[in-house]
């Protein structure tokens, strides 16, 4: 008789609880602050390849997950284009596709990475992606500094991606 009110009342307290979180939006990611997981992917056509090292190099840098069959990574792509654009390194990772699909996506909108890798699924579980797109933002010691979940549009270009760059150039 008192379970059903009481089983109702542990939900809706969960359900306002959640509703207070401060960004609904925001994907928890237990590798910020924390050195960037292990590059493992293979060759994308006859690009260059990125590994661990370049991630450690001085300066800012993204890793950005996306796939040809992904709708939002094509809503992102002229975003990536102005960020290379503007003399940020770029490293794409694509994400579960097919090499002359992802080709084919990059002659159609242009590449804006400075190297290029496969990832059949391996790197992404290491890394926690959700899925694609998903872009990282890597400090000059190899530290990730934001993670960021979905495609990158002019508001979290200017809300999220740009200080986490600012921040990882200091």
């Amino acid at each position: 008789m008192f379970l059903p009110p009481l089983a109702f009342a542990g939900l809706a307290a969960l359900f306002i609880m959640g509703m207070n979180r401060e960004d609904p939006d925001t994907l928890p990611s237990a590798l910020s602050g924390k050195p960037a997981p292990a590059v493992q992917v293979t060759p994308l056509g006859d690009g260059a390849v990125f590994g661990d090292a370049e991630l450690r190099v001085p300066g800012v840098k993204l890793v950005n997950f996306f796939a040809s069959w992904c709708a939002p990574c094509r809503v992102e792509h002229p975003f990536l284009e102005q960020l290379a654009a503007e003399g940020i390194t770029i490293y794409g990772v694509n994400y579960k596709d097919r090499a002359e699909d992802a080709l084919g996506f990059l002659g159609e909108l242009g590449n804006p990475y400075t190297a290029i890798g496969q990832d059949q699924g391996r790197m992404a579980l290491d890394w926690g992606v959700y899925g694609v797109p998903e872009t990282y933002v890597i400090d000059g010691d190899g530290q990730i500094v934001l993670r960021f979940a979905g495609p990158i549009t002019a508001q979290e270009l200017e809300r999220q991606i740009r200080p986490a760059i600012a921040e990882a150039l200091q």
